[in-house]
């Protein structure tokens, strides 16, 4: 299902569907139709499958649920939105580059919705609610001095009760406007109370750019380097940065050295270690390696990884890991 930001007035388009029954096969062809994700399968496990998927808010936000008795794994790709999810009974985990997240019951995470990931669940019943980039932009814009650099969101903390708290009675007014309907003002002021509570719950991040970004002429380069903020888990190519940008690579490369004094895979590189280090420093040495945070940031050569890390920051990043 294809979800427009608004429509030609300016208005945020419905969005209101269901999805049910009792045959794995069609589960698997229903939410594909609806956008839930691709490449499903589906099967019994110990009782009769059932599954139920349901949405209901515009384009801007729609909470959503779904149900299953039974195992489901699918691909999400990547989309427009802010998607945060909890489960609330049965098992489910996120896989990111081969690896795997468990979701805990009740707690409320934050989709990797920047890049593709694999879905696996079972038996489970998980709610959403998806939130529009563009919105969050525009209420963070007005709460936090973020720029127009790219958006990054911490997890959230268990024991932030109020953070917490906040956003339960956020998910309170939304299903209480709904019954308003999406065009009353209520709905209106439920939306922007739900992204409040977002950003109090995932606090933002802005990656800081180089200033010679904010001049015109590097318009184009500045495009590529937001390309690789946003996307620097996955695979980026030169190739890639030059579609981005519309320039050949040799062009891509030259205008990297002319306005960064470094190559694109450079600066690729840089911002990884950069995410790497940010990491390494919020991080509690007993619950994770060096080796764990540079694999999730592209870094396959643990070796390697270290010399660039030292001749980057100073100090290897073990030492980082335990301050």
């Amino acid at each position: 299902m294809s979800e427009r930001d608004v429509d030609a007035a300016g208005v945020p388009d419905l969005i209101r569907f269901e999805v049910a029954g009792r045959d794995p096969e069609a589960a698997a062809r229903e939410l594909a139709a609806v956008g839930a994700g691709q490449q499903w399968v589906a099967r019994r496990t110990a009782e009769a499958f059932s599954y139920r998927y349901t949405a209901v808010g515009d384009s801007e936000v729609t909470v959503r649920r779904s149900r299953t008795t039974g195992f489901l794994r699918g691909v999400i790709r990547p989309v427009e939105h802010y998607v945060v999810q909890w489960i609330t009974s049965g098992s489910a985990a996120v896989e990111v580059d081969g690896e795997r997240v468990d979701l805990r019951p009740d707690e409320p995470t934050l989709y990797p919705t920047e890049q593709e990931f694999v879905f696996v669940a079972a038996d489970h019943d998980q709610r959403l609610v998806h939130l529009h980039r563009d919105l969050v932009r525009r209420v963070a814009g007005e709460r936090y001095e973020i720029g127009a650099g790219p958006l990054r969101f911490e997890q959230p903390r268990s024991s932030d009760e109020l953070a917490l708290g906040r956003w339960n009675d956020a998910l309170g007014a939304l299903s209480r406007a709904l019954r308003d309907g999406v065009e009353s003002s209520s709905w209106a002021d439920a939306k922007r109370g739900a992204v409040d509570a977002f950003l109090l719950l995932f606090p933002p991040h802005v990656d800081a750019l180089p200033a010679a970004l904010s001049l015109p002429k590097n318009a184009r380069v500045r495009a590529m380097v937001e390309h690789v903020h946003a996307h620097v888990r996955e695979p980026v190519s030169v190739a890639e940065l030059s579609a981005v940008s519309g320039l050949s690579v040799r062009s891509v490369q030259e205008s990297f050295a002319r306005v960064l004094g470094v190559s694109p895979l450079t600066y690729v590189r840089e911002v990884r270690l950069d995410r790497v280090r940010q990491e390494l420093l919020e991080l509690d040495p007993r619950d994770v390696t060096v080796g764990d945070v540079a694999r999730r940031w592209g870094f396959a050569h643990l070796g390697r990884f270290s010399a660039v890390y030292l001749d980057r920051f100073g100090e290897y990043p073990k030492q980082t890991l335990r301050r």
